[in-house]
């Protein structure tokens, strides 16, 4: 009834390239879009029976309008193509942030390394700040360690001079000879000796530290004030296990076959049962070697060294240098622990007189473990 013209072939044609335009764009994407068409013969407002000449204006201004419609919707399949293409790709790793927080929620065990170390360092720091507070704090010390090394250095030249020197060259002056005194004259000897080297170690420490007063309060301080007797107490109770290190240092390095077996003159005056004898000793050893000797190691040697070094390591380190001076390797190991306990009182107490009680107990019980 109608024929057909011309221009609705070129509509035709523009029908079908637009359908097989938006079947390629369906089997590129992943998803699943609504297979209609935008432009199809098949729709009513295309049918070529209602085609006129007079309707072809309108036709093509619709179809204008149309096209851009139709490129923006492809442009849009393509985005979203890409996207399902990129969360494809991505298949094999399929957690999310939530699934990766909600795994170390559920595993908290991955932090506890990290936390138990933590532990372990407070509690660490804790046990270091009970011990600190146990020995006390360090000194305010005013000189370097060059007036330390000097103070000492002259205390052993002294200690050696006076006791192999002086004083049995001043004996031989006057025409006695040690060798032919009494049991009272050799301990008379002993007891010259010891006070000479007492006197000398305090005159060094008076002249080295001269410049630097007034000192602190709490340098060589003697004060019955306190509540230090405990301590002293408590000190006491490790005498049995001073007595047993001195076994098992003569365990560990016996005397030598070949060293001769003398007893010494205090030994002597214990055999002699010389009453006087035995007093002149005692004062020696009970009241004059532990006064100078912790003035020395305990008042001096021990909080110069806080200086430089913690307080444990100042006590360690003085009780090393007081059992060198005793020039005994078989009592080594008794003397250093000896000193350590007595350190620790002193650097609790800040009192010589408490370290200075002790060592002449100390004494007192070998004096007495002698005369048995």
């Amino acid at each position: 009834m109608f024929s057909i013209s011309p221009f609705s072939h070129k509509i035709r044609a523009f029908c079908d390239n637009n359908s097989q335009i938006s079947l390629m764009l369906s089997s590129n994407c992943t998803h699943s879009f609504p297979q209609r068409p935008l432009l199809s013969t098949s729709s009513p407002r295309f049918r070529v029976s209602i085609f006129s000449p007079k309707s072809l204006p309108t036709l093509s201004h619709r179809i204008r309008i149309s096209e851009p419609h139709h490129r923006i919707s492809t442009k849009r399949w393509k985005i979203s193509c890409f996207r399902n293409e990129e969360s494809s790709s991505g298949a094999s790793n399929p957690e999310s942030i939530d699934d990766v927080l909600h795994k170390e929620l559920e595993n908290p065990e991955i932090d506890k390394p990290s936390v138990e170390k933590r532990n372990w360092i407070s509690r660490f720091r804790e046990a270091a700040d009970v011990v600190f507070k146990v020995i006390g704090k360090p000194w305010t010390v005013p000189w370097t360690a060059e007036t330390i090394l000097q103070v000492m250095l002259l205390w052993i030249v002294s200690f050696w001079f006076i006791g192999s020197w002086m004083i049995p060259f001043g004996a031989y002056m006057v025409g006695i000879s040690k060798e032919s005194l009494t049991f009272r004259g050799q301990a008379l000897f002993s007891l010259l000796t010891d006070v000479t080297e007492g006197l000398a170690g305090i005159l060094i420490l008076q002249r080295c530290l001269s410049r630097f007063r007034p000192l602190p309060s709490d340098w060589f301080k003697f004060s019955l004030k306190g509540k230090w007797l405990f301590d002293v107490l408590l000190g006491c109770l490790m005498f049995p296990l001073v007595n047993r290190l001195s076994q098992f240092n003569l365990d560990l390095l016996p005397v030598l076959p070949s060293t001769p077996f003398t007893l010494s003159s205090v030994e002597q005056s214990i055999l002699a049962r010389d009453p006087v004898a035995m007093a002149l000793y005692a004062l020696v050893l009970v009241v004059c070697a532990p006064l100078w000797e912790e003035i020395v190691f305990r008042g001096f040697l021990l909080p110069s060294l806080t200086k430089y070094m913690p307080v444990w390591c100042s006590i360690l380190m003085s009780s090393v240098a007081f059992a060198l001076a005793h020039f005994n390797v078989q009592r080594m190991l008794p003397l250093i622990f000896l000193g350590v306990v007595m350190g620790v009182i002193y650097g609790r107490s800040r009192n010589l007189l408490p370290s200075i009680l002790l060592h002449s107990l100390w004494n007192g019980f070998v004096f007495l473990d002698l005369m048995k």
